[in-house]
């Protein structure tokens, strides 16, 4: 069984002039930290992610804005809206993710577990249907 996504509420610093969030590994999320990258610049009605990973976990946070994520282990359906900087998504590895519904501005940061590999990657939603036994 895939590991239950979560919302992890991250240390926040506030500030006057201005917050800071802290993420860091084995302390905030579950796994070493291998790749950082963000999504921006999401035209209006497209959607990101569209994909699954065979071992690779990853942290998605709202750095500005907002977006959702739908996810789904071929039985079970979780929405999870994003919509605070000091706030992440877990998703272990087994998990088909879609991101949607961006506002203007938004920017998404995730964190992965792992370098990129193409053949970690589950494209194909029927083949991740039958990597997850279903």
């Amino acid at each position: 069984m895939n590991s239950e996504p979560k919302l992890i509420e991250l240390t926040r610093i506030l500030d006057h002039r201005g917050n800071l969030s802290v993420v860091e590994q084995f302390k905030d999320i579950p796994f070493d930290i291998k790749r950082v990258y963000w999504i921006y610049d999401v035209p209006g009605g497209e959607n990101r992610g569209g994909h699954a990973h065979r071992e690779i976990s990853e942290f998605i946070i709202a750095a500005n804005g907002s977006f959702t994520v739908t996810l789904t282990d071929g039985k079970d359906k979780k929405k999870f809206l994003l919509n605070h900087p000091y706030q992440g998504l877990y998703v272990g590895p087994g998990w088909w993710r879609t991101l949607d519904d961006f506002s203007s501005g938004s920017v998404c940061l995730v964190i992965a577990s792992d370098y990129f590999a193409e053949e970690e990657y589950i494209r194909d939603y029927d083949e991740f249907l039958k990597f997850n036994g279903i």
